[in-house]
């Protein structure tokens, strides 16, 4: 099992940036591929960005691509989202989660284990 902390979330003015981090521990963190995910009060959670364990492959929701960058260091055990030109519409709890597999997907379901998730709030 992989244990997730999330961070780097906080009040943010629309068109400012935030830069989550999501530190794993546990097993061989880059074999796994990992997902971002979003919830905002009264909302489904939803995909926001995936990116392969070998960090080639990267997948966006249309509303966070060309804003939103995921990466990872697998030295580090660490996934990034980088949000630039937040929006108000942004404003969720973000989590991160690792799929006990290589290939990226969106599906939440088919994620094994999540972090405890980070607040980020996008003032208008």
């Amino acid at each position: 099992q992989v244990q997730l902390v999330e961070s780097g979330g906080g009040l943010v003015q629309a068109g400012g940036s935030l830069r989550l981090s999501c530190a794993a521990s546990g097993r061989t963190f880059s074999r796994y591929a990992m997902g971002w995910f979003r919830q905002a009060p009264g909302k489904e959670r939803e995909f926001v960005a995936t990116i392969r364990s070998s960090a080639g492959s990267t997948y966006y929701a249309d509303s966070v691509k060309g804003r939103f960058t995921i990466s990872r260091d697998n030295a580090k055990n660490t996934v990034y989202l980088q949000m630039n030109s937040l929006k108000p519409e942004d404003t969720a709890v973000y989590y991160c989660a690792v799929r006990y597999a290589h290939g990226p997907i969106t599906i939440a379901s088919l994620y094994d284990d999540w972090g405890q998730g980070t607040q980020v709030t996008v003032s208008s």
